[in-house]
């Protein structure tokens, strides 16, 4: 192969191997089976237009002019003239394309689905970047300048991920940006000439020419450099912990190591509770059983957000500790608030990754696998060293708390310290959130009924409406415009009611989770994506942390709140919700055989093991099974085809010696080229200069041959002598089985490294290439030598008429 089809084949491994970390972002992933035929054609284009040869620009050009065609032909078929040629309604349709993937990808959360705006982005963007990168490795033959384009598409990727690109993506990217440079150093090499290796090795083939097979030793070091440039990016960052938030820090990780001590960072978790509110289907997240007699209120609580700078409420900076085999009394909860334990079992599905543990607040005794951490002051529990909820079975045992009226109004002021904390507010907020608040509450007379008024207030008598396409805006400005405009979601009722509480000065704080989900026909409840919310806790000594939902049609109202609703009013929300007259139990019903989701949950006994994810509810997607399957069987079987090629050619010259001379004659030649090509795979290169002879005494030499295999090829050469020279040839029978002997000895000295690659990749597999490239070359002479008979005839034609008309 040419050194430009080393850096084609080069650059369009790495512009693919760099998309890889767009994988995650998107699903179903099968568009990247897209934008790998596009790019080849592309390719392939690039190819073509060097061989003519063009003029640089003209190759960047008719790449360009290919890809469109080839992306109209794709996304705009049915806009475009004959189906692929770009006009005006194609490129209004791409407008819209482009306009409905930018507004997906503001609307929904990672992964988003595959639309076909998204879609075009996501492949047209791989487009752009394989142009740049073959244009400037291949065309203008600068491989190191084209690293530039595919650090942008990783960074996309990584920012789009907010930086929780996977190792393994940066890898994949940069080992095959390695392999381009690669494929450039040996070509500027090879222009210098023919290239030796080193010095041979105690007890080698050969004497580290180029007829002993080895790799050249300009190559060997590149590789060797390449390798530890790699290893030293991979170490060096683990090998330095402080050196926080680098390029393989996964999202929002803390700073808490294994053992005891640790902090939580401070990271805000509702970047992406509005997207999960957008999402078009609602992918179920979380199973669960429990044996709660009222599921209504059994939200499961993520973490608390107790700290607002005026710009965000976010989560404290505060010490974690190994988790405890049973957790603290809450704080403020007294005896006499009355509360029962009640169990509940869980299972994440596959498809959730969260660092914080849903659980029912408060929670008493958690039992769970992994690395997970305890935060007191939250009651929360974080993952630890990337540990994530994907996929995770646990046990919670919690508190049911069940405070009445009555309590909560007669409860004593709060501890200074927690006062002092969980009611501090920005000097940013605006005068309009402490008057609203005033305002609202006046008239009550204890903490307990200012909360219940503006629970109210936001629920039933402000005008409030429910609507997450409101733009959401955690700042005091936000706060302030939600006032005055009555739309938004959970983020915005929840956000406003805890400031207007701090402000009235009522310890609050803002709750991330989700709502208790939906129950389903086997005694289940099923938390989905859409079922993220956000609600305020307020303190009340004696009871501790309290819930209130003041977002209306969502959740559910506390129990302890109704009594102060005005008569005649509606006290609970909009949103259908879970009798309580049905309760779960956490042990399953008797019956002959065990619904998969109990078998997941691990309710059928331990011979009924969860054995995969929790479903999602929609069952399993044929679709995506099948290009699933087709894109690992494309993949294998492109991996494995010099394998299959190998194996074919071989058996075709091992068949039949045919019926005539002829035929024996050109079977025997056959069975040389087989033997010589065995000893290609084997590292020993053929040299078609030398006599038959010669040539398998080098093949014996160089692959340490011995006995009967060694015999063998000069057998086969002698075979072959007799049907070169003889003036009659009798061409000799059992050459099969001399192949064979021959493969068993290379089999017996080469290594294992040696006979793998032998067998996977073998090195004379290249002859499809050269056989290709042949072929290639007949068809451009035929065509030039027809253009030039056509240009002739034309030309004499028009002489002919010049003459008459004369």
């Amino acid at each position: 192969m040419s050194g430009r089809g080393r850096m084609t084949l080069g650059s369009y491994a790495a512009t693919l191997m760099a998309a890889g970390a767009l994988l995650p972002l998107v699903r179903p992933a099968t568009w990247i089976f897209t934008a790998a035929i596009l790019l080849a054609v592309q390719s392939g284009v690039g190819v073509l237009t060097r061989r003519v040869p063009l003029a640089r620009p003209l190759t960047v050009a008719a790449q360009a002019v290919v890809t469109l065609l080839a992306v109209t032909l794709v996304f705009a078929s049915g806009q475009a003239i004959l189906g692929f040629l770009p006009g005006f309604q194609a490129f209004a349709h791409f407008a819209a394309l482009f306009e409905a993937g930018a507004a997906d990808i503001g609307r929904y959360a990672i992964p988003a689905p595959d639309t076909e705006g998204i879609r075009l982005m996501v492949v047209g963007g791989v487009l752009v970047i394989g142009l740049l990168v073959d244009t400037l490795a291949v065309t203008f033959r600068s491989a190191a300048a084209s690293g530039l384009p595919l650090l942008a598409l990783y960074s996309v990727a990584a920012g789009l991920s907010d930086g929780g690109a996977s190792w393994l993506w940066f890898l994949l990217a940069a080992t095959g940006y390695l392999v381009l440079l690669l494929a450039e150093g040996r070509d500027r090499l090879s222009q210098w000439g023919r290239v030796f290796g080193g010095a041979p090795r105690t007890g080698g083939r050969g004497a580290g020419g180029a007829d002993s097979g080895q790799v050249l030793a300009p190559v060997r070091t590149g590789r060797r450099i390449g390798v530890l440039a790699m290893g030293i990016a991979l170490v060096v960052p683990a090998a330095l912990p402080a050196l926080s938030g680098g390029l393989f820090d996964g999202p929002g990780e803390g700073s808490g190591t294994g053992g005891k001590g640790g902090t939580i960072s401070a990271v805000n978790p509702l970047v992406s509770l509005q997207d999960n509110l957008r999402q078009p289907e609602d992918r179920e997240v979380l199973r669960y059983r429990t044996n709660a007699p009222d599921v209504n209120g059994m939200y499961l609580r993520l973490v608390a957000l107790d700290q607002f700078d005026g710009t965000s409420w976010k989560s404290s900076v505060r010490p974690i500790q190994d988790v405890p085999d049973r957790l603290p009394r809450p704080d403020g909860l007294g005896d006499e608030v009355r509360s029962t334990e009640v169990t509940g079992n869980f299972v994440a599905s596959t498809t959730y990754e969260q660092k914080w543990l849903p659980m029912p607040y408060p929670a008493a005794k958690v039992d769970i696998d992994g690395r997970w951490r305890y935060e007191p002051a939250g009651r929360m529990l974080v993952g630890d060293d990337r540990q994530t909820t994907r996929g995770a079975r646990y046990t919670v045992a919690s508190l049911d708390v069940q405070p009445t009226a009555g309590q909560l109004a007669a409860a004593s002021p709060p501890p200074a310290k927690l006062l002092a904390e969980y009611t501090r507010v920005p000097s940013s907020l605006p005068a309009d959130v402490r008057s609203t608040a005033l305002a609202v509450t006046s008239g009550a007379h204890n903490d307990y009924e200012r909360a219940v008024k503006l629970q109210d207030w936001f629920t039933l008598d402000g005008g409030f409406r429910y609507d997450v396409e409101v733009e959401s805006g955690t700042g005091v400005q936000a706060i302030s415009r939600f006032l005055k405009q009555k739309e938004g979601f959970c983020v915005h009722f929840s956000f406003s009611m805890a400031a207007m509480a701090r402000v009235l000065g009522i310890p609050a704080r803002v709750a991330v989770g989700f709502m208790p989900g939906s129950a389903q026909s086997d005694g289940t409840m099923s938390v989905g994506i859409r079922d993220a919310h956000a609600w305020p806790e307020l303190y009340f000594e004696g009871a501790g942390w309290v819930r209130f939902e003041p977002t209306p049609t969502r959740g559910s109202t506390p129990e302890y709140t109704r009594q102060q609703a005005p008569a005649g009013t509606p006290t609970g929300s909009a949103r259908p919700e879970v009798s309580a007259s049905a309760p779960s139990s956490v042990t399953p019903s008797a019956s002959d055989s065990c619904p998969a989701q109990l078998r997941r949950l691990g309710e059928c006994g331990p011979d009924a093991a969860a054995g995969g994810d929790a479903s999602d509810g929609g069952g399993v997607d044929l679709l995506k099974v099948f290009l699933w399957c087709l894109g690992v069987a494309a993949v294998l079987l492109l991996l494995l085809s010099p394998l299959l090629w190998r194996t074919r050619v071989r058996t075709r010259r091992l068949g039949s010696m045919g019926r005539t001379v002829e035929h024996a004659s050109a079977r025997t030649l056959a069975v040389w080229r087989e033997v010589n090509d065995t000893a290609w795979d084997h590292g020993v290169v053929p040299n078609e200069s030398l006599t038959p002879r010669k040539a398998a005494a080098r093949i014996v030499r160089l692959g340490r041959l011995e006995g009967e295999p060694a015999n063998a090829v000069h057998r086969v050469a002698r075979a072959v002598e007799q049907v070169l020279y003889a003036p009659q040839p009798r061409p000799a029978a059992g050459l099969a089985e001399e192949v064979a002997l021959v493969r068993a000895g290379f089999h017996a000295v080469s290594g294992r490294r040696s006979r793998v690659r032998a067998l996977l990749a073998p090195r004379s597999a290249v002859r499809v290439l050269w056989a290709a490239s042949a072929r290639w070359s007949a068809v451009t002479d035929r065509w030039s030598a027809w253009r030039g008979d056509v240009t002739a005839r034309a030309s004499g034609l028009l002489q002919r008429v010049s003459r008459q008309r004369g």
